[in-house]
């Protein structure tokens, strides 16, 4: 089972809970804020996904595992969530609908599209191991050692999130191995036919390029009920950097 953070609803209000996929790299832990807020009215249940985290590690990151890692949790949880996943977490939702759809009520795409992608994260995954571990005790030490491999702040402050400086000596909470040897698989996507008929929203940041509109018709063929929306000023970390409007998002498509 995957490591989980559920937080319990202020105020019950008889929705399904939400169910939170965070993307590569990440964790539970980046949606805690976000988590926390959407837990006004229900419960939220934020998951470490495989080989992240505190879930436990696998030699495999296909899609298909994943989607059974997200059943299992929601099976846990009464057998139906509303589901958000953001990038590779987002597709992640997307296999898990179209291949377990009685588990999904609605679901939230956060930046990504059913589509294979070009690039690759692996020279990411050279930057974290590069980083020298030896004596840091802070993380301000570490995200001054990263500088020298990675220019964008807000990246590394994202990176040094799953940096357990507690550990001795300090580790990095992911499987580098695992996911750089299944890169292909995460950027990719399995082509997996079938529908999902539920309310479905592709939330982008109206400055990225991950949702483009010559994908809008794939992402039709596999879910007739998507709706688009673009968050101004947001990019592909969308829920990071601008929580507020993600989370009016959220709120505007899932309040039944």
């Amino acid at each position: 089972m995957l490591n989980m953070i559920s937080e319990s609803p202020q105020t019950p209000s008889g929705l399904p809970p939400l169910l939170i996929v965070h993307g590569l790299f990440g964790s539970a832990r980046n949606w805690g804020v976000i988590a926390r807020r959407m837990a006004a009215d229900r419960q939220v249940v934020a998951v470490d996904m495989r080989n992240h985290g505190s879930s436990p590690r696998a030699e495999s990151q296909s899609y298909a595992d994943m989607a059974g890692d997200l059943a299992e949790v929601i099976a846990a949880h009464g057998g139906r969530m509303d589901v958000v996943g953001h990038s590779m977490g987002g597709k992640a939702a997307m296999q898990l609908a179209l291949t377990h759809g009685v588990l999904v009520d609605r679901l939230v795409v956060a930046d990504i599209a059913p589509v294979a992608y070009a690039h690759d994260q692996s020279h990411h995954i050279a930057a974290m191991r590069s980083l020298d571990l030896s004596g840091i005790a802070a993380r301000s030490e570490a995200d001054r050692r990263l500088a020298q491999q990675m220019d964008d702040p807000a990246l590394r402050a994202f990176f040094l999130q799953s940096l357990d400086l507690k550990a001795t000596p300090p580790r990095w909470r992911l499987n580098l191995d695992v996911l750089e040897a299944e890169m292909p698989k995460i950027v990719g996507w399995p082509g997996t036919k079938g529908q999902f008929a539920g309310p479905t929203l592709f939330l982008a940041g109206a400055e990225s390029h991950y949702v483009k509109p010559e994908y809008r018709e794939t992402i039709r063929t596999l879910f007739p009920a998507a709706r688009f929306a673009k968050l101004p000023g947001a990019g592909h970390w969308l829920h990071a950097e601008k929580p507020k409007e993600f989370e009016a998002a959220l709120r505007v498509f899932l309040t039944r």
